[in-house]
């Protein structure tokens, strides 16, 4: 399944960047996150409670970034298995200035959807993906506005960039209405981020399709 799409935030780039690479920003921003723990650099192991159409359920998965060009772009590696499926998703992200102190994000996501959620059809998984994306990035445009609450870390205090592997973050509590469909990616947000973000619906260990209920 191809999925792509771009959204504006109304930051500079710096900062946009240094969201996405901070987990006490990633574990209140992606929704449905519940937990992230950093198992080394820019690697993470989440857990994400997510929903397409009736069918919902959590997710135990993990998330890596790699290739960081500072500020320019970045790759996002989406695996994860829940009851409902498993889902394995590479995202491209770049960003770009937007004018007026805005950044433009761009997300260009593959993923392999497998398990009940495969079979829910690529258009329906496609819209609840970008309708995600769009959140996540509100989300993140709220927490550099300093009008997302502090997220619950191990520590009284979260920390602004890489932490530490054993790190854990915890989501704050979140309203019901605020739990809505997530499907990698993707952010990105950060997702996109991270996405996903980003892509959507995170995460497999092993959504491979080949039980031909992938799309």
């Amino acid at each position: 399944m191809k999925i792509n799409g771009d959204n504006t935030i109304p930051y500079p780039v710096e900062q946009v960047w240094a969201a996405l690479l901070d987990p006490a920003v990633l574990v209140r921003t992606i929704p449905g996150c519940e937990r992230l723990e950093t198992t080394g650099e820019h690697t993470y192991a989440m857990t994400v409670t997510a929903g397409v159409a009736a069918i919902r359920g959590t997710y135990d998965g993990t998330c890596a970034l790699s290739d960081l060009a500072e500020h320019e772009s970045l790759v996002m590696r989406l695996r994860g298995a829940g009851a409902p499926g498993t889902i394995d998703a590479t995202v491209n992200v770049a960003f770009a200035p937007a004018g007026d102190g805005a950044t433009r994000v761009t997300y260009d996501a593959d993923a392999v959807v497998g398990g009940m959620v495969g079979g829910v059809g690529q258009r329906m998984l496609a819209s609840v993906s970008k309708r995600t994306a769009g959140e996540f990035f509100g989300n993140v445009a709220e927490a550099i506005g300093g009008s997302a609450a502090p997220s619950a870390a191990s520590s009284s205090s979260a920390p602004a960039g890489p932490a530490a592997a054993g790190a854990v973050f915890t989501a704050p509590p979140r309203p019901a209405t605020s739990q809505q469909d997530f499907v990698k990616g993707i952010a990105v947000g950060a997702g996109l981020v991270l996405l996903g973000v980003i892509a959507g619906r995170l995460f497999g260990s092993g959504g491979d399709g080949r039980d031909g209920s992938a799309v």
